[in-house]
């Protein structure tokens, strides 16, 4: 009896394994393979080499690169060189990105940017939010932006126990902003485990110098983040479950749930085109690929453009697709002018004039 017992549990649990395996390849799109989708006017950025994982583009044309990020069990292309700010100038005719420099003090050994924001003050000031893993702890990273001296002025270091897995970030004050936690762990092998297992604990917590909550919860696994032109509305990317959340934002910052949006591929950072309100998303079109790589077989890239997401019926399009022989593993796409710049998790960057 005893060890018919014992056969019995030892099935139920390789049965359990071998379901959250299958959803686990369905989470990834681990089957999934792209068609290409061609811009004609395109080329790699010189500098850019080991990744782009996040762009901000200021209304005046300025981009910045978040580059060099380093995450346990993710390819590197420059493993043991730190992270940085790059800086294009989309108003020249021939722009090129370059290193801003970070003032004294800041550890730049430790470097390792993730998600990005600006925000411009009434006085014109702009900041620059950063997500930062020194040695793959936590940080969110607040400096200044002096356009001048084309360098960054670090001014606080933020962390915080409802931040324990931050991912990206969108800046809504000085010192305030909303932040993805795409893991409920800080252990990398917790983190895996809430990964296999599907828990859905990730979150969106709003950050203020006398306010810090959960206003947001529930997600696989909550990764970029944005919000609409008129500010009404925040938008969440929770890239193993193929959505995106419209939520309402309310005065006293918590947000309610409005809609959501099913694709059919990882949805990573979102970014918003200025001249239209429209959402555009770096996608991962099979996870899998991205996860473990293999330089014969390299993770694809997928931008996607959605139209009036407030809509009954969100217009979707195809804004560009490589099979990864051009560009591997797009994480983001910004627009500025009818110039589209792709960034990439671990890989190079693209520069498009449309």
């Amino acid at each position: 009896m005893g060890r018919l017992l014992s056969l019995s549990l030892l099935g139920i649990a390789l049965a359990l394994l071998g379901e959250r395996l299958l959803a686990l390849r369905n989470r990834l799109k681990a089957s999934r393979e792209v068609e290409s989708v061609d811009l004609p006017n395109c080329h790699l950025i010189k500098g850019i080499e080991a990744g782009s994982e996040d762009i901000d583009i200021l209304p005046n044309g300025l981009a910045f690169f978040s580059v060099g990020l380093k995450c346990p069990g993710l390819h590197s292309f420059a493993p043991d060189k730190p992270g940085g700010i790059l800086m294009m100038d989309l108003k020249e005719e021939n722009p090129r990105a370059l290193e801003l420099r970070i003032s004294r003090g800041f550890n730049l050994a430790s470097f390792n940017p993730h998600g990005i924001s600006t925000f411009i003050d009434d006085d014109n000031t702009v900041y620059l939010f950063v997500v930062n893993h020194p040695e793959f702890k936590n940080t969110v990273e607040i400096f200044k932006f002096e356009e001048e001296e084309n360098s960054l002025l670090h001014l606080k270091t933020i962390k915080h126990e409802l931040l324990p897995s931050v991912n990206d970030i969108i800046a809504v004050g000085p010192a305030h902003f909303y932040a993805t936690n795409d893991h409920y762990f800080s252990d990398p092998f917790l983190k895996y485990l809430e990964t296999y297992l599907n828990l859905h604990w990730t979150n969106v917590v709003y950050y203020s110098p006398d306010e810090v909550k959960v206003v947001a919860e529930g997600f696989d696994s909550a990764n970029g983040i944005n919000i609409s032109p008129d500010k009404k509305y925040i938008y969440v990317a929770d890239i193993l479950a193929h959505e995106i959340h419209v939520l309402e934002k309310h005065p006293n910052m918590n947000l309610t749930q409005l809609k959501v949006l099913k694709l059919d591929t990882l949805v990573d950072n979102l970014s918003i085109d200025p001249s239209s309100g429209d959402i555009l998303v770096g996608c991962h079109p099979n996870g899998q690929k991205l996860f473990v790589y293999d330089p014969n077989n390299p993770p694809s890239s997928e931008v996607l453009r959605i139209q009036n997401i407030l809509s009954e019926k969100p217009t979707v399009t195809t804004v560009y697709a490589n099979n990864g022989s051009v560009l591997q593993g797009s994480s983001v796409a910004s627009v500025y002018d009818r110039k589209l710049l792709i960034g990439t998790l671990y890989h190079r960057a693209l520069y498009c004039q449309l």
